[in-house]
């Protein structure tokens, strides 16, 4: 429609309100439709929904206090409008909550139009905080929109970086508890919204080595890109994936301990129990052998037993209780 068919055209000035806002903090959720309200094209997604004059203080004001507001003030002649409206929905749903977009029918209710000036159509007027500080007017293209949503509400990319770390913590501390199936869910979930999260990726060759499934882990270590391989939780999956591999081989421990009851000096079936009882998760019993063979011999393989136990924490982590515990203890052997 030209603009001397439009009742609305005319100069809507640069089409900002305040020189904008960022960094505004985002919730998901979504705020219904009101009955009876007319759209250009039916809402779509969990984002955008539609709102009345008696319904934009909900809608609007009082939604824009938990993230940014979008409202696109339309109308059903309006031939921009109706090129707009796909565009703006879909930026709106891939932002995935960073904002949430409400649409007026200005014909239906033109009140909340006309106290706000707005004199041209289509035009999107950003809400925070339950006051306008930004708006554009016309059929931009996609990248402008998302521009627009970037500046009222923060780069995209930081709110799903924190979620992701909190999910991680949160698998992380099923992980400990032994939930493996809860704490492999959590990861699984982390990796399909980032494929190379190396923590995410760690974590879920945990739950596998918990669950036995020691060849699947052998086999996604070999399909992560070298970037991730160069990760240190991944490389620490790495170690104890050989670690158990090489206690595999190493014997029963039962007749190791049998051994070791008939020759206490007898280090090298100790350095063997001790790499089994690691991966059969007996830390400090682990630990305990092996600071024994440093305290009678520390010419047995070369130091081995230190370079071996130096090998453990990394595979159990710094904050780990049993690292802390034996890295206390061979302090002992090493500086007293």
């Amino acid at each position: 429609m030209s603009g001397n068919d439009n009742p609305y055209a005319g100069s809507y000035g640069a089409g900002s309100y305040g020189g904008g806002y960022g960094g505004q903090t985002t919730s998901f959720g979504s705020a219904p439709a009101q009955p009876g309200s007319e759209a250009a094209t039916p809402a779509v997604g969990g984002f955008v929904s539609d709102t009345t004059t008696a319904g934009f203080t909900k809608d609007v004001l009082e939604e824009s206090r938990r993230q940014p507001v979008l409202v696109d003030f339309w109308a059903p002649w309006c031939g921009p409008c109706k090129q707009l409206t796909p565009v703006l929905e879909k930026a709106v749903n891939d932002a995935q909550g960073r904002v949430k977009l409400v649409k007026m029918n200005i014909d239906d209710h033109p009140s909340i139009a006309g106290q706000l000036g707005i004199q041209s159509i289509p035009a999107v007027i950003a809400f925070v905080d339950g006051r306008p500080v930004d708006g554009f007017m016309g059929a931009v293209p996609e990248s402008q929109v998302n521009q627009f949503i970037d500046k009222v509400a923060g780069p995209a990319g930081a709110d799903q970086a924190a979620e992701i770390e909190a999910i991680l913590g949160e698998a992380d501390g099923l992980l400990v508890a032994s939930d493996i199936e809860g704490a492999a869910q959590l990861y699984s979930a982390v990796l399909q919204a980032d494929p190379e999260n190396a923590k995410a990726a760690a974590g879920m060759m945990q739950c596998l080595i918990a669950m036995g499934e020691t060849e699947r882990v052998g086999q996604m270590l070999q399909s992560l890109p070298e970037e991730m391989t160069a990760d240190p939780a991944i490389q620490a999956v790495s170690k104890k994936l050989d670690q158990i591999v090489e206690a595999r081989k190493l014997g029963d421990p039962v007749a190791l301990e049998r051994e070791l009851a008939a020759n206490p000096d007898d280090h090298a079936a100790r350095m063997k129990l001790a790499k089994i009882l690691n991966v059969q998760g007996e830390r400090d019993r682990a630990a305990d052998h092996l600071l024994t063979i440093m305290r009678k011999d520390r010419t047995f393989d070369d130091d081995g037993a230190r370079r071996e136990l130096l090998q453990f924490f990394e595979v159990w982590g710094p904050k780990d209780p049993a690292t802390i515990a034996a890295r206390r203890r061979l302090s002992s052997i090493l500086f007293s």
